[in-house]
């Protein structure tokens, strides 16, 4: 898909960049002659050295009253120029996107999606009910009200198991993770002792799935007809077992492909699709884990043989311009550098991954995420940002440990039991 196939006047500004997300942007936009635009809260996002980063402003929405916010954001459309596309790369910057969306729609042009179904997708307890409404296999979870909750809730689990909160983003800054697995009844108490929001609870117990991660990434337009789709595996997470993508594999899997679709028109859905399965091995279903309503960091795993990604495919829809039918890069790899880095360093640990399975299982890459020889500086901005984000973690991680009071113990019969 060269720059002679399409009219690439019209800027895009990003919504947050998100580590590697935001440069995927910026590369598969900028490559075509589009200009784009970075809106962060901090001046070290690995984007904002790209050449392909035409402008960037510092704003942190969350900081910020909303309507203050929104007129910043809006003063920042109208300095771009031309009703720029808004393209939010975050939970929380896409639900704030939808519940502002009739000013900010004076001064961008973005996909309009319902705030309560944002706020739906984005609840992992609503999001998980929406989907067994519509027939979609799911995992079976609960989510506490309190630590008696948990306690009661030993009676019928089964570990390990999962832990991970409804949205928001408060488990990482109590607890220095967005998710965990966790093997005892103790560890689970610790860990609701160190990371629940008594006044908000947020905190879903999930059952640990044996199998496989699946991936769908895709875009629906204004009438939710699917114009992208593409299916893909993970191959190794950062955090390991838990994360996000470090190294993955596009696969095609009409299965996940068919049932995405069919949930996504049967709730309405317009716009980037970033969803998550897992292929459970004792009884070959395949249970949604995650539904993101917005473009994820993965996105570049997705590309067709021609070039076609899902910020492509909305750039075109959005512009009023065709989306041509993806051909589909079956066995496509894609890499997060440091991400891997982390991740496979942690199981060899383990004893999970040695060396020589590690170097063999990058044989094959087509794309990493951070390093690009028509784009080395954002790769050579890698450290700083990962220090940075290193420094807030520990930060954050300690300052929980000093408030959180002394956990009570798990009963010893509850011990004995497991």
């Amino acid at each position: 898909m060269g720059r002679a196939a399409l009219d690439s006047s019209t800027p895009v500004v990003m919504l947050r960049s998100g580590h590697h997300g935001g440069l995927g942007i910026a590369r598969s936009l900028g490559r075509l002659g589009v200009p784009v635009y970075s809106v962060d809260a901090t001046r070290w996002e690995p984007v904002f050295t790209s050449r392909y980063c035409r402008g960037r402003f510092l704003l942190d929405i969350d900081s910020l009253p909303e309507d203050v916010a929104v007129d910043q954001l809006r003063a920042i459309g109208r300095k771009v120029g031309g009703r720029p596309i808004l393209l939010p790369t975050t939970d929380q910057a896409c639900l704030w996107l939808s519940e502002n969306a009739t000013a900010l729609g004076q001064d961008f042009r973005f996909t309009v999606l319902d705030a309560a179904l944002v706020r739906t997708l984005c609840d992992k307890s609503r999001m998980q009910e929406l989907a067994r409404e519509h027939g979609v296999s799911i995992a079976q979870s609960v989510t506490p009200r309190s630590k008696e909750d948990v306690i009661r809730f030993l009676d019928q689990a089964v570990f390990p198991m999962m832990v991970k909160e409804t949205g928001g983003g408060r488990l990482r800054s109590r607890a220095g993770a967005s998710k965990f697995v966790v093997q005892t009844p103790q560890e689970l108490i610790d860990l609701y002792d160190r990371a629940a929001d008594t006044e908000n609870p947020n905190l879903i117990l999930q059952e640990f799935i044996p199998g496989v991660d699946w991936m769908f990434n895709g875009y629906f337009d204004s009438e939710s007809r699917c114009l992208f789709r593409m299916t893909g595996k993970k191959i190794r997470r950062f955090p390991a077992h838990t994360g996000v993508t470090s190294l993955g594999i596009c696969l095609a899997n009409d299965t996940v492909i068919r049932t995405t679709i069919d949930f996504m028109q049967a709730i309405g859905y317009r716009g980037i699709l970033d969803i998550g399965y897992r292929w459970d091995l004792r009884d070959g279903r395949y249970r949604v884990l995650d539904i993101n309503p917005r473009i994820g960091c993965t996105f570049r795993l997705f590309t067709s043989s021609d070039g076609m990604d899902v910020a492509r495919a909305l750039y075109l829809d959005l512009t009023g311009q065709p989306v041509p039918a993806a051909a589909v890069s079956d066995g496509r790899k894609w890499l997060v550098e440091d991400f891997d880095l982390f991740s496979a360093v942690r199981s060899w640990r383990e004893g999970g991954l040695s060396l020589k399975d590690w170097i063999r299982s990058l044989a094959g890459v087509d794309e990493a995420a951070c390093f690009a020889l028509d784009d080395p500086f954002p790769f050579l901005m890698l450290g700083v940002f990962d220090c940075c984000e290193l420094f807030r973690w520990a930060r954050g991680r300690a300052q929980a440990q000093r408030v959180v009071p002394a956990a009570d113990p798990v009963p010893l019969s509850w011990v004995r039991r497991y």
